[in-house]
């Protein structure tokens, strides 16, 4: 575990924290004022590998060579020229600071971060990390990586699980969640909607099984994963056979057919690293999945169809009535999306290129 202190004075900032993958959602904006939970999980830390933050240069003036040195392919609107390596962290994991009034951007509903960091170490005034809470954005708080330090903390790391233990211990995220507004003037603020990370994870798996298809069509798992994934593939690949086909992989999941063209695989929550069958390559190309979603797609939890009465059955997980169901289908995160897909090097092929040059029309179309 790990402490963050201020570089300028040494202070502590946070409490002792344990090192997971960045959420694919980080970054997600999400409707229009929505009431968004906090980022990560209480004692938690990530870091952004890539510069994030303002000052942003718009495409315009950036050389593709230095895109492409930055792992970029395709037109963007803007690239950070802020540091790599933020580090985000739970609002309340935070020691030891203070908000800046003069840096307090945002104030639709909240701050947003826009003008530089906005919290400052108390010992020393240092700027040292800028506080997100604005609507339809997630609360977190960003640790300016220029302006702290990363320092031990004395007693045993424990080694990342193994996937076994994941798998045994793990929880899903579930597909569908009651969203929130900022105080609507009439009718009901609170309505269920699929998941925002739901959707974020949509957005990247599916600029993967896009390059996995080499523009043919894609075949997905029957329930939950054609609800998710179906849409979008027939929108925006050609009909027809040949048809390449996707399978659920992973831990706890039989091993896939040597005929797999696209694995939907878990990535570890702590390490950032694709499952991968043991002692063999992969067969087909992985689309990573957060193990959260990952895990609820391949096995979902049972709800009963009637309350329960009396002693719980043996087989019985749980006696309330399912989760109500959003009434319109699971539309991509535009922007995961296209954050995943201009980092791709396929995407410098024609018809790749045409769908992000597309991306407001399908947005309009309800794809995304």
């Amino acid at each position: 575990m790990f402490v963050f202190v201020c570089t300028g004075c040494g202070a502590e900032l946070t409490a002792p924290l344990s090192r997971v993958t960045l959420p694919v959602h980080a970054h997600q904006t999400y409707g229009n004022g929505i009431q968004l939970p906090v980022l990560m999980e209480q004692g938690t830390f990530a870091v952004e590998p890539e510069p994030w933050g303002p000052p942003w240069r718009r495409w315009e003036e950036i050389h593709p060579d230095e895109a492409a040195a930055r792992g970029v392919h395709a037109p963007v609107y803007a690239l950070s020229d802020g540091a790599p390596g933020a580090v985000v962290i739970a609002p309340g994991d935070t020691r030891g600071t203070r908000l800046i009034p003069e840096r307090a951007g945002g104030y639709c509903c909240g701050l947003d971060g826009a003008d530089g960091p906005n919290m400052a170490c108390e010992s020393c005034g240092l700027p040292v990390a800028s506080r997100i809470d604005d609507c339809s954005l997630w609360q977190a708080v960003w640790l300016a990586p220029d302006a702290v330090r990363r320092r031990p903390v004395d007693g045993a790391h424990a080694p990342p699980l193994s996937w076994a233990e994941l798998l045994e211990g793990g929880k899903g995220t579930p597909p569908f969640e009651p969203m929130t507004t900022w105080g609507a003037r009439r009718g009901s603020t609170h309505w269920w909607s699929w998941s925002p990370r739901w959707e974020a994870a949509a957005g990247r798996a599916l600029a993967h099984l896009l390059v996995a298809s080499e523009g043919r069509p894609v075949a997905v798992p029957d329930g939950l994963a054609q609800e998710v994934f179906r849409r979008a593939l027939d929108a925006l690949l050609p009909p027809g056979p040949p048809v390449r086909r996707a399978v659920l992989a992973g831990p706890g999941r039989p091993a896939p057919a040597a005929d797999a063209d696209i694995l939907l695989v878990p990535v570890h929550p702590q390490t950032g690293e694709l499952w991968a069958p043991a002692g063999r390559a992969p067969s087909g190309y992985p689309v990573p999945l957060p193990f959260g979603v990952w895990l609820w797609l391949a096995f979902p939890e049972p709800h009963l169809p009637l309350p329960a009465s009396g002693v719980m059955p043996d087989g019985v997980l749980r006696d309330d009535p399912p989760a109500p169901r959003p009434h319109h289908p699971l539309r991509v995160d535009p922007g995961t999306f296209e954050h995943a897909l201009v980092r791709l090097p396929a995407v410098r092929g024609t018809w790749l290129r045409e769908i992000l040059d597309h991306l407001i029309d399908h947005t309009r179309a309800r794809i995304f």
